[in-house]
């Protein structure tokens, strides 16, 4: 414990923003983080508790006491190891990580918690300008070879983890660039894509195979009616070439099929996916030239699902220059302040504003669309509105309030209510068994984990588990490699 009163001493200061008015000009990172001197003192608030329920509020297991110490007592070196040791890509979770170790934070019982997050952004970030987080090969060859399907987060971290066990790994991206979600999902004002890409040359010096523009799946499959999920392959492998080719596959793929609002006018131009919507811009911002491109600019842009990728479909309106940008939340507005004794040390419920927010957004809660509404004249077969009626929860049902019903103006809509499972005809060409919300049955037990029920075949991340935290697919990629690996050599060196 580097300071013994420091969480009496000092408090709690968060990283800071570039001005809305600089950042809405560009997609660049803005978010401005801790020098060295307010990450030591954020480091001495850390009580080095009995119990570290920060441990276990981190789904990879971080451990925070160690690497908080370690930089209040500017030993950023060994904080790096700590770091390294149980996350492979800090960069990721320092940036757009929800810190939910944050929530389960003791010192959050009745104060502000330790900025574990931005004490970890504040670790990597020297580590790589140091010259210290380097690739790290197998010393001795298995001669095992595994193929990894998806290049998110989960696939990133277990190609990465196996490859250091000594086996030959090739990771199958549909895409044109490796990062799955993290690439196409995710705005590059939240996160930069050099941060994937020289992960990727790290991992490449470590052995792994990258072969991108290639889609796994039974031969002429479409990736799913109506599904829009982003596929720019340009080759297709299947399930028995993988299985012919390789000892084991891991199947690692996103959550990517989206939450449709299946409503009258739903199929009316200028209604979209926000998995439409996103990856077009990142696509732009990586030098690509694209025809049609979706934009707010100058449009009324309603954007219906209050979580993160809303947020991303606000921030992006805004750097194109929508007239007005509106967010639909289906549920009550929650309070601003959590009930601590309640919740904690658990994800709390409570009302979160995002940067995105921040930069010009109304936010309208316990609203339901009614229908999407068609223009007239030369807008005909366009949307130019909706109509809403807000709602009211009832013994756990929603009841529509009578008399609520609105007609709003909107020339783009933005379908972003989440994910609702990995795209099926990838899992049904394998012939993996689904569970009753369409991902990979597959347990996470110590013995026999991660096995799906086609042998040698395993699921990881969305794919398993459904749509998820980019820091719950690097945990189970992790995981998934030691079964793997344990799978192939009969015991496993490798970290759970």
């Amino acid at each position: 414990m580097g300071k013994t009163t420091g969480f009496m001493e000092y408090e709690r200061v968060e990283e800071g923003y570039k001005p809305v008015s600089e950042r809405l000009r560009h997609y660049k990172e803005f978010v401005v983080g801790l020098d060295e001197a307010q990450a030591r003192v954020q480091g001495a608030r850390c009580m080095d508790c009995g119990t570290p329920f920060c441990n276990s509020g981190c789904p990879v297991n971080n451990i925070i006491p160690d690497f908080n110490d370690l930089v209040y007592h500017a030993d950023w070196k060994s904080a790096f190891a700590v770091l390294d040791s149980t996350n492979n890509f800090p960069e990721f979770t320092g940036r757009i990580c929800p810190a939910p170790c944050e929530a389960a934070c003791v010192l959050n019982v009745n104060d502000d918690p330790v900025g574990i997050k931005s004490i970890e952004h504040a670790i990597i970030d020297r580590a790589w300008a140091e010259g210290w987080v380097a690739p790290r090969p197998a010393k001795h060859r298995t001669g095992k070879k595994v193929a990894v399907v998806g290049s998110g987060p989960a696939g990133m971290a277990a190609a990465q983890q196996l490859a250091r066990a000594g086996h030959d790994v090739t990771l199958f991206e549909k895409n044109d660039r490796i990062g799955g979600l993290l690439r196409y999902g995710i705005p590059d004002f939240k996160m930069e894509k050099r941060h994937i890409d020289r992960r990727v040359e790290q991992m490449k010096a470590e052995g792994v195979v990258f072969r991108t523009g290639v889609v796994v799946g039974a031969a002429g499959e479409p990736m799913g009616a109506g599904s829009k999920v982003t596929n720019w392959a340009k080759e297709t492998v299947t399930p028995e070439q993988l299985e012919r080719e390789f000892d084991a596959v891991l199947l690692a793929g996103g959550a990517e099929q989206s939450r449709d609002l299946p409503v009258p006018g739903r199929e009316l131009d200028g209604v979209h996916f926000a998995m439409e919507f996103l990856p077009q811009q990142n696509k732009v911002n990586a030098g690509d030239k694209l025809k049609g491109q979706i934009m707010a600019t100058g449009k009324h842009v309603i954007v219906i699902g209050g979580g993160d990728t809303g947020s991303d479909c606000v921030g992006t309106s805004n750097r194109h220059g929508a007239a007005s940008v509106t967010q639909f939340e289906l549920m009550a507005q929650p309070p601003a302040e959590e009930n601590r004794p309640m919740t904690w040390p658990y994800w709390p419920y409570k009302l979160r504003t995002s940067s995105s927010h921040e930069e010009g957004c109304e936010r309208e809660f316990a609203i339901s669309t009614k229908e999407f509404v068609a223009g007239t004249g030369k807008d005909k077969g366009r949307i130019t509105g909706l109509k809403t009626v807000r709602v009211e929860w009832r013994d756990g049902k929603m009841v529509e309030v009578p008399g609520s019903e609105q007609l709003l103006k909107a020339d783009l809509v933005l379908l972003a209510m989440g994910f609702v499972s990995p795209v099926a005809p990838v899992l049904d060409a394998f012939g993996v068994e689904k569970d009753a919300r369409g991902n990979a049955r597959a347990t996470v037990d110590f013995i026999g984990g991660y096995a799906t029920n086609v042998p040698k075949v395993f699921a990881a991340g969305d794919m398993r588990r459904g749509q998820s935290l980019v820091v719950w697919a690097i945990r189970e990629g992790r995981q998934a490699a030691r079964a793997v690996d344990e799978f192939l050599m009969g015991f496993s060196d490798l970290p759970r």
